[in-house]
Parts: C-alpha cells; structure tokens; sequence
C-alpha cells in the first residue's frame, strides 16, 4: 500500500551514462512485484527529466498506465544501443561536422572564416530526432493525464538566448507557472522539439528553437544552469521524490592519481561536462537538508506560518565511477568519432586512459549501456529495504537474495524540506 500524497521521478542527465536509470527502474520492478504490488500501475504520478533523463523521463510517462511494459522497452531499447542511432558517426557525418571545429583549432580558422564557416556542434544528432517518435507516442500525454495515470510531467532545458534554466511542463490540473532567479516554468504541450533541447549537449550537440512567450529562443541542455534539479518537482505537487543520478555524489577522499602532464582539451571539456551534469544534485541535496535542519528547531507555531513543507526524497547514485567504466569500452565507439575524440585527447585504456568523462556522455554503445544497466540493478537490489521504505510496499515480503539488502554508501535517504 502505497503511503498517502504524491510520488515523483527525478531523472538526472548524463548522455549515454542515463543507461544506469533503466537499470534502477528494472530493480524497482522486481522489488514492487516481490512485495506482491500492483503490477500496473506506475508508482510515479510526477515525473521530471533533464538531457538524456529527460527522454527515459517521457518514455516513462508515455506509458504510465503500464509500468512493466514501460520498463521492458526502455531496457530493450538502451541494451541494443548504437551511436549511429544518437548522432552521425561515420566518417562523412563526422567530417561535416566535428571537423569543422577541429578546424579552429589550427591555422585552418582564418580559411574557415573566409568561407563564413559557422560550425554549430561537434556532432549532428538528427538520428536522434528520427529515432524518438519510434520510441514512444507523445500524443498519450493527455489522455493519461485525463484518466488520472500521470499528475504531471516537466522537462529542463536552458535558453542560450535569455541565460535562463526553463522548465517546460504539462499537468492535469492547473499549476501556476513559477519564477525564481535565472529560473522560470513554463507549460506547454510536449514535443520532441523540447526533448532534443533538453538534451543538447553544450558544443557537442546544436542549440534547439523553442518558442518562450511569444519570442524565439535557443536551448541547449538541461543540465547547465540547473541550480535546484528538484525544484520543478516540488512545484508539481511532489511528496515523495525519486532521483536517480547518473553519477557519484561523494568520490572517496583519496586523491587520484593522474597523469601529471597539462591537461587535454578532453580532460579539461570532461571536467566541465561533470560540473554540469553531477554538482547541481549533490549540492541541492544538501542545501535541502540544511533547510530541514533549520525547519526542525522552529517551534510548531512558527512553522506552521512558513510556505516550506518537508519531502522524503531517495537518491540512488552509481557506486563505481562512471568515467572508469567508460575507459573499458572506448574500443565500441565507432572509428571516425574515435579518431576525432582522439584529437581532442581522449586516449588509452583502461587505468591509463585519459579524458574517459567526455567519452562518457558519447558511448551509446551497448557493451557501455548494458553495463551501466546492470550497475543500475544491482545498485538499486542492494538498496532494497530503502525502497521499500520510502514507496511503503509490502514490508513483511522476503527478498529474492537477502544478501543484497541492507544501506548502500551512495544513497541517501531524508526528510527534507523546500
């Protein structure tokens, strides 16, 4: 039985490091079927994504009145992934492309800017707009929230135009719009325009056009600028929130040892991209539990009068770096796309490799993705008595390894308040 309010669904970004958040959802599953759970129904009335957490977040709520098919075709889906079906990865669709950016990177600027050359992204992912309406059928949205399977549902995105971070979102019953600084909401009726927007990778991918109060703006991914990745959840109505990272929250103390050479443009881009996907969750989690702190020492009667309300969020989090699973599977990359990654440093295998956290976002190769799904399971298994904590499922029911449950260093569990 599940408890009284509203669930929601926070999916992070990442790129091809989204595959972990399909593996969690199988776990959570099997969890739910082992608690002798409704097996129909999605546990989540609200979900929100941003980038690539966005498109599993969509594929998700399409489906809401039938979460295990849900499950089944995200899995089927980022098991079998290639490249070639998220951008142009051979040789020519890199030339047109990547090269041109290499070209500034040489004495060949002053050609192309003779030329008028204007290159807009490293690499041209228009498969991945042919692709998405295969995947799901947006067209749903409405009548599952009419029919009361989905309360609402948001996608982020960041306006390169306005330098604001603008959550599109949809929902069943009327919720005025918010604002808050560099931040504002906006409903409208999701497309694929705004899922390729969520997850255009700065200078990887080309900006997107949306339209924002009349005025035409242009969108890159979700996850820059995205100062509070819960908030829109929050405004939605959440009670309960799910998030679901796509990377480590807390690296352990020691210091890695790295190559002591200057940095390559990979590592120094792979720094950046970890900055913009990774450090807006693990510092809104704790600004959240500093503000729940604060909230507990008010008595009653002051914090009856205040517009904040506590919210029981789980976080479940890889356990292992993603960047070292990535240096593994850099051989599955298609070679053009390999060869331009190599000029930008992106080299070696394994503990040698170096500017493996770019190629992280780019590895829509399955023997990358199902790795990360598998992580994903078992990472979600081993927090087994969490989740069922948190979604109040059968409590009483046996565990399918009880060797697996039990506290999980990379998942955090808490009242917090907004």
């Amino acid at each position: 039985m599940n408890p009284p309010g509203k669930t929601a669904l926070v999916l992070t970004g990442g790129g091809a490091r989204a595959a972990y958040q399909v593996g969690v959802l199988q776990a959570l599953m099997m969890i739910r079927q082992d608690c002798n759970e409704p097996r129909r129904r999605s546990p989540f009335q609200i979900i929100c994504g941003t980038s690539a957490g966005a498109i599993n977040g969509l594929s998700l709520a399409c489906r809401n009145d039938h979460f295990e098919v849900a499950v089944r075709a995200m899995v089927e889906v980022w098991r079998d992934f290639r490249c070639e079906q998220v951008y142009e990865a051979d040789s020519l669709g890199v030339i047109r492309s990547g090269a041109k950016w290499l070209t500034l990177f040489s004495l060949g600027w002053a050609v192309a800017r003779w030329r008028k050359a204007r290159p807009r992204s490293l690499l041209n992912n228009d498969p991945l707009r042919e692709l998405l309406p295969g995947l799901f059928r947006l067209d749903r949205l409405p009548r599952l929230m009419k029919d009361g399977h989905l309360d609402a549902v948001a996608i982020s995105a960041s306006s390169y135009t306005s330098g604001e971070h603008v959550t599109f979102y949809d929902s069943a019953q009327p919720i005025e719009p918010w604002s808050r600084s560099q931040r504002i909401s906006v409903r409208d009726q999701l497309s694929i325009d705004h899922l390729m927007a969520s997850s255009a990778i700065p200078f990887v991918f080309p900006a997107v056009p949306l339209s924002v109060q009349g005025q035409r703006h242009y969108f890159g991914d979700g996850a820059m600028r995205q100062a509070a990745p819960m908030s829109p959840a929050i405004h939605l109505g959440a009670d309960r929130i799910l998030v679901i990272g796509a990377g480590r929250l807390q690296e352990p103390q020691s210091v890695r040892q790295g190559p002591a050479d200057y940095p390559t443009l990979a590592q120094i881009a792979g720094h950046a991209m970890s900055s913009i996907f990774l450090d807006a969750l693990a510092v809104d989690i704790e600004r959240m539990q500093r503000v729940n702190k604060t909230l507990s020492l008010l008595p009653p009667e002051v914090r009856s009068q205040t517009i904040l309300r506590p919210v029981d969020v789980l976080v479940i989090a890889p356990s292992q770096r993603i960047d070292d699973i990535a240096s593994r599977h850099l051989w599955a990359l298609p070679p053009a796309v390999r060869t331009m990654l190599g000029a930008l440093g992106v080299q070696g295998r394994g503990k040698k490799a170096s500017g493996t956290a770019l190629a992280s976002y780019l590895l829509f190769e399955s023997s990358f993705t199902r790795e990360l799904i598998h992580l994903g399971f078992t990472d979600a298994l081993a927090m087994r008595d969490e989740v069922i904590r948190f979604f109040g499922w059968g409590q009483n029911a046996p565990g399918p390894d009880q060797g697996l449950t039990g506290s999980s260093p990379h998942a955090t569990v808490e009242s917090l308040a907004i």
